[in-house]
């Protein structure tokens, strides 16, 4: 392989944006995780009591 071969092999890795649109989607569904996990953390509470309440009111 020629040398400007392997210079044109190296420079078009440089500008190759394959690697970091799966970093950004990476980062896009690691936000979205957080987020739920705080959600059902912070909801999470209450709707088990809901729960416990209609569990009560079921019971004949």
């Amino acid at each position: 392989m020629g040398y400007l071969s392997k210079l044109y092999v190296r420079l078009s890795l440089l500008w190759d944006e394959k690697g970091a649109t799966a970093v950004e989607y990476g980062l896009i569904v690691a936000l979205i995780a957080i987020v739920i996990i705080v959600a059902v953390t912070a909801v999470g509470g209450n709707l088990s009591a809901l729960f416990l309440r209609i569990a009560e009111a079921l019971k004949i």
